[in-house]
């Protein structure tokens, strides 16, 4: 396949007008437009239009979408999931648990390693399932949000390794709050096999820079679910503001985060750290009503879902691609730096760069094709429109 006629989006965080030559699933070569190219070589020719063509979208942190939740542990809720996450341009995903019973994780996850298995030998239109981000059990009460805190426990190594296990080491991210017990053993004894994250915690800034400087790297949905960030407590924020090897993520839905706050993170962590999440549920996709989140009541209306029994924010209804597109129309991000912090960011910390992220020789075939407006025109998965 050739695409032709589109501003490429590079590996330098630039648009380029290009040519993109698709084979065997992958991308063969990103050409300039001037390029000469044997157009009667080519199966198929799409004519980008002049529209943007960038990377698959990598959502590393949300739970569900079209009434289905990743923790409803079957085939079919994980298919539906991936099915609607690629036509939104999401063309790889690491949906997140919920805090559940261990027995109940070991199940979920054990599904998510089945289905994974199933992805890589057979053709669908899905998106990749490319890992797993634990937020529970071994989080705060204090900062619980929509976690239930009857299944909060202590962190434990034996617990992590019997996840992993039932995962078939799809855990990606596991996370912790430090304030809780003694994170740092845990820490520094599985930081070699997973990020650990800092989620749902109460900690003030020196527990959480103990956390980091002892090998976490990761903060889950920056701001939320944690302490605030003041000028005499900078708490978890701040932590990470001085940790430079750990990367944040941020729900830019509009509901959860301000635009100021969004761009003041920016500014104070640097584009290169910035991950954009939607932290979606099943809601997403859907209209108003009633649904559930982690065994909990929520309430959707608008943009907005909330706990049932005492009206804190219960994840997002906005998919990543309309995160993305609100942190440039509505809160002054470049563009170029919102595709990257969608693309190239998380496929960084996933640790699956050499296959995702970017329109790179080599790299798999999934592509976006957007306009000016930022509305999806052609969505390609490995090398196929499926929109």
């Amino acid at each position: 396949m050739l695409i032709k006629n589109v501003n490429v989006y590079t590996e330098e965080k630039k648009f380029v007008p290009g040519m993109i030559v698709i084979k065997d699933e992958q991308i063969e070569a990103v050409l300039d437009e001037n390029a000469h190219i044997d157009v009667a070589s080519q199966e198929e020719i799409l004519d980008g239009k002049g529209n943007y063509a960038i990377p698959g979208l990598i959502d590393l942190h949300f739970h569900g979408c079209k009434g289905y939740d990743f923790c409803d542990g079957t085939m079919e809720a994980l298919n539906a999931i991936a099915q609607y996450e690629a036509s939104v341009g999401v063309t790889a995903i690491c949906p997140a648990t919920m805090t559940l019973p261990v027995s109940q994780l070991e199940d979920i996850l054990s599904v998510g390693a089945a289905y994974k298995r199933w992805q890589e030998t057979t053709q669908n239109n899905g998106s990749d399932l490319i890992g797993v981000n634990m937020e529970g059990p071994f989080i705060s009460k204090a900062k619980k949000g929509a976690q239930d805190e009857r299944n909060i426990i202590p962190c434990s190594e034996e617990i992590y390794h019997r996840f992993q296990k039932a995962a078939d080491g799809l855990v990606k991210y596991i996370a912790v709050a430090p304030e809780e017990n003694d994170a740092v053993p845990f820490i520094e004894k599985v930081k070699g096999e997973v990020h650990i994250s800092l989620a749902h915690t109460n900690s003030d800034y020196k527990k959480a820079k103990e956390a980091f400087d002892h090998g976490a790297s990761h903060a889950v949905h920056l701001y939320n679910a944690m302490s605030p960030f003041t000028h005499r407590d900078p708490g978890v924020v701040g932590a990470v503001a001085d940790s430079s090897h750990v990367m944040a993520e941020l729900i830019c839905d509009g509901v959860h985060i301000h635009p100021a706050a969004v761009r003041t993170t920016f500014k104070m962590m640097g584009e290169d750290r910035m991950i954009l999440i939607s932290d979606s549920m099943r809601a997403t996709g859907m209209g108003d009503g009633t649904y559930t989140l982690g065994g909990l009541e929520v309430h959707v209306s608008g943009k907005h879902a909330t706990l049932a029994s005492d009206g804190a924010l219960a994840g997002s209804v906005t998919n990543l691609f309309d995160c993305m597109k609100t942190a440039v129309k509505k809160m002054g991000i470049p563009l170029e730096t919102a595709v990257a912090c969608a693309t190239i960011n998380p496929a960084k910390s996933l640790g699956v760069y050499d296959k995702y992220g970017s329109i790179a020789p080599g790299k798999k075939a999934d592509l976006v094709l957007m306009n000016e407006e930022l509305e999806i025109q052609a969505v390609l998965k490995d090398g196929r429109k499926i929109r």
